[in-house]
């Protein structure tokens, strides 16, 4: 299957391919927290959150996700009905996606997210991955 694929011959769809890295993400999300690098690891939780909603995006306008990192744009974008403590927490992991990605302060940053906060992030963001990818 795999050289089929490399080859242009058959292999997952857009939208699987969105979901796989999704996926992918959110296991290297695990693998930071479990080695405690715990900005690593929420920005990889808004990463896979990320990859999960364009592919969402994908399967409901059936067109290519514009490059962007705002989850709330693509929640908007696709009239995505959440339960508002599930989407507050997409507001907050969003304004993390660019410190998190370029801190202003690593050792502060570093200091400001402990292991049982990081534990959370991760729990509410494979709890919504799942759920926008049964969508």
């Amino acid at each position: 299957m795999y050289i089929l694929y490399i080859c242009g011959m058959g292999g997952p769809s857009k939208i699987d391919e969105w979901f796989l890295q999704s996926d992918y993400d959110f296991e290297t999300a695990e693998a930071m927290y479990a080695s405690a690098r715990y900005i690593y690891a929420i920005f990889m939780c808004h990463l896979s959150l990320e990859k999960a909603l364009k592919g969402l995006y994908l399967k409901r306008k059936n067109e290519h996700p514009v490059k962007s990192h705002d989850l709330v744009y693509f929640v908007q974008k696709i009239e995505l009905e959440m339960k508002p403590e599930d989407y507050q927490f997409l507001v907050s992991i969003n304004r993390l996606s660019v410190p998190t990605r370029y801190p202003d302060d690593l050792k502060k940053l570093i200091k400001s997210f402990t292991k049982d906060q990081t534990k959370k992030y991760l729990n509410s963001a494979k709890s919504i991955q799942q759920w926008i990818k049964q969508q």
